[in-house]
């Protein structure tokens, strides 16, 4: 029996939950279902941080399920429409602003921490100076911490409310096969689960938020049904670990320090993502094909380390006939695998300098520690083309400027870390497609790049389809 709904939202990560949460509360009667790949969030445990290795859960708990890789990630919510995203290019920057305030007082509602890092005063302003002296942006940029647990929680609290104060369903471990259009308007969804069940679902209107690791799966589904797509940029790098003196001056008044820096050789955008104060590196799977690495902070100074890691990516937006961004950032992170025998590699910034390799004797030789136990020492000029290496190496010269002892030989260098952005698609100013009804959010849809952006996205939409059925 087909079961009906007033919306379906595939993908249960910032952007769907806030999607979810603004419709509740603007019309609590509404019937929505809520699809995810992933597990509920009580069931997504990974073993990482007791084992040290990757276990390739599919599917993967870090990416999939409730949340998100928002549940695992450090709970950054940058409070600018300059840092994470595009919103801007659908609302004023005045509007971006209103919607971003708006949102941040629904995560303090669900228990985020009052504390905001980076607020603008004179430490900040003299070291944006000293970075503009060495060609270096640095970004200013207002950061709510919420740190890896509490992040999970404050998620986990909005399922709670939207799964038992509202008429919210939420059905974890469900794949969508198929986005039903007729006469140009979508009309549900067709589903299957783990257990090779198949169900359809009717539905008016449809908010697809896959997030980074259904970027591919919506990229499909534009192709099916011919909605007109352009591409994203490419984001690829490696993840950074030094110890936290190198980089405490900047975190300890900004936490992130946002850096951007056009490179010497070829000029290409190279910028600082994701940094974590006393944080681990960590690794991910996406869909057990190819591993990647990433990043976490706690806000307990308990579970805190002595180092700080963040992404250097180098951006790279391709023209015509390249239509294949995704492909090309899993072809270079397979390379990395290969190597690695499926893990995560790491180099000693010395040896990559040298043109060495570095092994298990070289990397034990490092001051700097790694904190994932289960990378596996290599080269990464076997992996990343030499545009891509040669301008990472440039920019971490450069910052040292900033940060002296960061272009040392005991610098870590993990690889890789891509960032899968959808070939956007066309929608317009409230983020619906050509089809009438459907909706494409988040960072699966190319449009934002972390989770104040993301929030912000669903709760546009949440607002146009209230509107619409009222």
């Amino acid at each position: 029996m087909k079961k009906n709904y007033d919306v379906v939202v595939v993908g249960a990560g910032p952007a769907g939950i806030f999607a979810a949460l603004e419709m509740t509360f603007l019309n609590k009667d509404l019937k929505i279902l809520v699809v995810d790949k992933g597990r509920l969030i009580d069931d997504r445990h990974c073993p990482i941080p007791k084992t040290g290795k990757c276990a390739r859960c599919q599917p993967c708990s870090i990416m999939s399920g409730w949340a998100g890789a928002g549940a695992f990630s450090d709970g950054k919510l940058s409070l600018s429409p300059e840092v994470g995203g595009r919103i801007t290019d659908y609302i004023s920057e005045e509007a971006a602003r209103r919607y971003i305030r708006y949102a941040d007082s629904i995560y303090l509602r669900f228990g985020a921490r009052e504390e905001v890092h980076g607020l603008e005063n004179k430490k900040i302003d003299d070291m944006i100076y000293d970075a503009s002296k060495y060609n270096i942006q640095l970004i200013p940029c207002p950061v709510r911490h919420l740190g890896t647990e509490l992040s999970f929680e404050v998620l986990r609290r909005m399922y709670i409310y939207l799964t038992t104060e509202t008429k919210t369903e939420f059905l974890p471990l469900t794949t969508v096969t198929e986005l039903l259009v007729e006469d140009g308007a979508v009309n549900g969804v067709a589903l299957v689960n783990t257990r090779g069940e198949e169900t359809v679902v009717s539905a008016p209107y449809v908010i697809a938020a896959p997030g980074r690791g259904g970027a591919g799966w919506l990229s499909e589904q534009a192709k099916k049904l011919h909605l007109k797509t352009e591409n994203n940029e490419v984001d690829i790098g490696v993840r950074v670990e030094v110890p936290n003196s190198i980089m405490d001056h900047l975190t300890r008044e900004l936490y992130e320090a946002k850096l951007v820096y056009y490179s010497d050789t070829f000029e290409n955008k190279v910028r600082s993502f994701c940094m974590n104060p006393g944080g681990i590196v960590s690794e991910e799977n996406y869909d057990g094909e190819i591993a990647v690495v990433n990043g976490h902070s706690y806000a307990d100074p308990k579970l805190k380390t002595t180092n700080t890691n963040f992404a250097l990516l180098v951006s790279t937006r391709f023209t015509e006939p390249f239509n294949q961004p995704i492909e090309y950032g899993k072809y270079i992170a397979k390379c990395a695998n290969m190597l690695t025998g499926g893990g995560v590699m790491i180099q000693r910034l010395g040896d990559l300098l040298k043109g060495r390799r570095t092994d298990y004797s070289r990397l034990k030789k490092s001051t700097t520690i790694p904190t994932l136990k289960s990378a596996v020492p290599g080269d990464l000029s076997f992996v990343l083309p030499q545009r891509y290496l040669t301008s990472i190496v440039e920019t971490l010269k450069a910052f040292d400027n900033i940060a002296p002892g960061l272009y040392s030989k005991n610098t870590l260098l993990y690889g890789v870390e891509v960032k899968f952005y959808s070939s956007k698609m066309k929608v317009n100013n409230n983020l619906e497609t050509d089809v009438k009804g459907l909706y494409t959010i988040g960072d699966g849809a190319g449009i934002t790049r972390g989770l104040m952006q993301a929030s912000v996205s669903g709760i546009l939409v949440a607002q146009d389809i209230v509107k619409k059925l009222n």
